[in-house]
């Protein structure tokens, strides 16, 4: 059985992180965010994470191959794993890139990349009402939320090039109920499970 490895992509307040949880729940998949990864490392005071940990003291951003590595070193530790959503990275081709090129080392690769949709409208008022609820002050101030949003499209935009030529990049309409969405996940997830063993 081939590890099934999939991207989640979604712009703040796209649900990306509840519909996460409730993939790694149904598909038993590890799930991969590069800031807990980072947090893990550091803590743990591995080789890496101290690598990282001067980056960060110093404001800089830590470099693809720490992160790279710290990938690495996950994968390895999870062999037995049936799969592993990607959150949060790769946010750059150059990362993508390098992304696939040790997955192909480990004999895998990136199943699906899935992007959830969601009108810049629509998310403006979901953060601004979490903004209410949550505490976090980016949420409460609306040009910091169009400034966010605009952010990730220019980020994203690339990679989701980068794999639409790997014909492994599908948009998913993120709006509606959290069911309805995960519903939407799942049916474009057993389509792509079953050309894919």
């Amino acid at each position: 059985m081939l590890m099934f490895n999939l991207i989640l992509f979604g712009p703040p307040g796209s649900g990306k992180g509840t519909q996460s949880e409730k993939l790694v729940e149904k598909y038993r998949l590890i799930h991969l965010s590069t800031g807990n990864l980072l947090r893990e490392e550091i803590s743990n005071r591995t080789p890496l994470g101290l690598e990282a940990k001067s980056f960060m003291d110093k404001g800089q951003l830590v470099p693809d191959e720490v992160v790279i590595g710290m990938i690495d070193s996950s994968l390895e530790h999870h062999k037995e794993a049936p799969g592993f959503l990607f959150d949060g990275f790769p946010r750059t081709t150059a990362q993508a890139e390098a992304l696939d090129k040790l997955l192909s080392l480990k004999k895998t690769e990136i199943a699906l990349v899935i992007a959830l949709e969601v009108s810049e409208e629509e998310l403006v008022k979901r953060l601004l009402n979490r903004g209410k609820t949550s505490g976090r002050s980016d949420d409460t101030n609306e040009t910091v939320i169009h400034q966010r949003f605009s952010v990730y499209r220019n980020e994203t935009a690339p990679i989701a090039d980068h794999y639409k030529k790997l014909k492994k990049f599908q948009t998913i309409k993120g709006e509606g109920s959290v069911e309805e969405i995960f519903d939407s996940i799942c049916q474009a997830i057993d389509k792509r499970m079953k050309s894919f063993t």
